[in-house]
This record gives structure tokens, C-alpha cells and sequence, in this order.
């Protein structure tokens, strides 16, 4: 869970993410990275891991973009499953407990958000951004931006994420897709903001098309933009006897859990 002063949600976030974690898995952790936070996110964090000591903290010193506080918290993970979500507690996270049994045949699972609680302009550029993504990427993914995913760590030990900023999202679709991983989407609900304020702004078009473009050419005509150092996977692989949060992937869902009415499956990038 990336966090930037969230002080006012973070505690609750935490409650939420440890109760649906232990409702779904023995083993389980949740990592929190605080980016640099001015407010007394870090603080509250440390004062919950007193008490829970499943969950940890990572601390910038100072703000490092929202795609080097993930690329954090995925290095520091143990799990067979990795998944993550925002700290501003826009998404039920109980929808979790549907998205492990598809892990069984797919390799990343997708949230998309079946009604947006979003300003009518950031929804409108929204739709606009994921049609460019799946024509650039030919990733047909509905909603690239939606932090709710859930990775087998496979995937990530396997590739490498050179984002600083909010584009990792893109960037996760575009390589995922890239290397032939297999892609499931899957409906989530969306809440609104119940505190703070979000950090993306209109003014970051600009960049982020420029962005797209760089990474487009990374990808597939690497030669036009020259030899780049190479860049270690986001996840390090693990080693013979090496402490591993296991979780085993569920063959089929609970009997007593039923697939709620709005959230619907779609597949995507093959």
C-alpha cells in the first residue's frame, strides 16, 4: 500500500487490509511505503505495527513518486501473491476474496471500477487514456489505472518496471502483455474520497503522452532509442530455503462466497 499524507485514512485502510487479509489467507502481510509523507502517516503506521506485527513500514525520507514507493513494496514482499492497492480506501477490499480463486489460470488479475467516483473530467480522460493504451499496447484492458491488481509473483520476478510516477500502471499492462502473461480483468466497486485529496492532476497529460511514447519505444523498437543499463526485476527471485509468506492459490471459491451481481470478468492482452 503506497502512501503520501494519508493520515486520515491510513489507520483505517490498515484495519480494512488486515481483517480482509486474514479472512482470506493464513499467511498473509501488508507493506506499507510512505512516500515522504509531511503529515503523521509514518507515525500512525508504526503505532499499528506495535500491535500487529504482520504489518511493516517503509519510510522515504522524502517524496519519490508513486511508481518507486510500489517498486518498494513489491521488493519487500514474501508472498507467492502480491497485490495492491491504494491507502485512500476507494475500493472494498473484501472483493479480494474473489479475485484469488481466478489466480489458478491467470497471472495478473485487474481490477476495473464498474461505476467511478470521480470528477466527470478526470472520468472523461480516464476513458480517453485507456483507448490510447490499448491501441499503443494492445492490451485490451478497460481501466490500466485501476489500483487493484493481484500479481503471481512469477510475473514480477520476471519483469522490470522502470517508472517513477503514476504510469507503473501502464507500465505493468504494457509488459505484462509484452511477455505473453496471462491478463484477467475484473469488476471492483469504487467509493469516493473520504479524506484527503488525490495527487493527479490535468496538468500531467502532457508528460504522461510523452511517457507512453518512450516506453512504447522501449518496448518494441529498442534499438531507436539505444542500450539502457540493465534493470533488475521488481521482485527478487527466491532463493533455495529462503523465507517465503506462502499463500496457496484456491482452486475454486468458497461454496458460501457467490460472485457479486456487479462485478463481471473480462479477459485481456491475449
Amino acid at each position: 500500500m503506497p502512501a503520501y499524507n494519508e493520515e486520515q485514512n491510513i489507520e483505517g485502510a490498515l484495519e480494512d487490509a488486515c481483517e480482509v487479509a486474514a479472512s482470506v489467507t493464513p499467511a498473509w502481510e501488508v507493506i506499507v511505503v510512505d512516500d515522504g509523507s509531511k503529515d503523521t502517516t509514518a507515525q500512525r503506521v508504526t503505532r499499528v505495527s506495535q500491535q500487529q506485527d504482520r504489518v511493516r513500514l517503509i519510510s522515504f525520507p522524502e517524496n519519490r513518486g508513486y511508481g518507486v514507493a510500489l517498486r518498494a513494496g513489491f521488493h519487500a514482499a514474501r508472498g507467492d501473491l502480491i497485490f495492491y492497492t491504494d491507502s485512500d480506501r476507494q475500493f472494498d477490499l473484501s472483493e479480494l476474496r474473489f479475485f484469488l480463486p481466478v489466480m489458478a489460470r491467470t497471472d495478473v488479475a485487474i481490477g476495473f471500477r464498474v461505476y467511478r467516483y470521480d470528477p466527470v473530467l478526470r472520468c472523461l480522460l480516464s476513458w480517453v487514456y485507456n483507448r490510447l493504451v490499448s491501441a499503443v499496447f494492445r492490451a485490451r484492458v478497460r481501466d490500466v489505472d485501476c489500483s487493484f491488481k493481484l500479481f503471481r509473483r512469477e510475473a514480477l520476478e520476471a519483469i522490470d518496471f522502470e517508472a517513477t510516477d503514476f504510469f507503473i500502471d501502464t507500465e505493468m499492462v504494457a509488459k505484462a502483455r509484452k511477455w505473453n502473461f496471462r491478463i484477467l480483468q475484473k469488476g471492483v466497486k469504487h467509493f469516493p474520497r473520504r479524506a484527503g485529496e488525490s495527487s493527479i492532476r490535468a496538468s500531467h497529460i502532457v508528460s504522461t503522452l510523452r511517457t507512453v511514447a518512450r516506453m512504447w519505444l522501449r518496448i518494441y523498437v529498442p534499438a531507436l532509442v539505444g542500450r539502457r543499463e540493465r534493470i533488475e526485476p521488481v521482485c527478487p527471485r527466491r532463493l533455495m530455503g529462503q523465507d517465503i509468506v506462502r499463500q496457496q492459490t484456491p482452486r475454486s471459491a468458497p461454496p458460501h462466497s457467490q460472485e457479486p451481481p456487479e462485478s463481471r470478468e473480462a479477459d485481456g492482452g491475449k
